[in-house]
């Protein structure tokens, strides 16, 4: 069997004028790579259209569990595009399985020049990892350096221990085993 030598592409470096974090930052969203923004429902919601339109918002993934349906919710269906998961903050949740349809998602909204906000309820866990996921997919870099890197950006992530688990088996598929996610 030959050796096959993965490309990935350089993750970009932390911007120089990158603000100290501060408590009530974990209330907005924050821009994790050029164009993909990571943050609470808080930062999604009708009062902050004016805000998302300003950082030029086009694509939302809006991370939620069943019984949060009623309140985590997509508020602007005529305005972006939205893929909704139904993603309970749970240790035993599959997590990995919506790895795949949500790297396409964002890769689709970047690649027509469009911008992206995950959210879930606080921003912190379920929509993090997917954050995480993503950028170790896209770059081919191991759990923790995709996890610095974004908690360098967004300082109060915190994925349950169940997710962290997954994406440390994940990055095994990415990087060693070359084997594609596909559920």
């Amino acid at each position: 069997m030959e050796d096959v030598k993965l490309e990935f592409p350089s993750l970009p470096q932390c911007k120089e004028d990158a603000e100290d974090w501060s408590y009530p930052m974990r209330r907005e969203m924050q821009e994790i790579l050029p164009g993909l923004f990571l943050g609470p429902y808080s930062a999604a919601m009708k009062s902050k259209l004016s805000i998302l339109q300003k950082y030029g918002i086009t694509h939302v993934v809006c991370i939620r569990q069943s019984i949060e349906a009623n309140f985590i919710k997509p508020n602007f269906q005529h305005l972006f595009r939205y893929l909704v998961l139904d993603i309970a903050d749970n240790p035993i949740e599959n997590i990995i399985r919506f790895f795949p349809m949500t790297k396409e998602f964002i890769d689709g909204c970047l690649q027509s020049g469009g911008k992206v906000l995950i959210h879930g309820n606080a921003g912190i866990s379920r929509s993090a990892a997917l954050v995480i996921a993503y950028i170790m997919e896209t770059f081919g870099i191991k759990y923790r350096d995709a996890f610095t890197y974004v908690q360098e950006r967004r300082f109060c992530i915190n994925p349950n221990a169940g997710f962290v688990h997954q994406l440390q088996v994940f990055y095994c598929f990415i990087r060693y085993l070359n084997i594609p996610i596909t559920c």
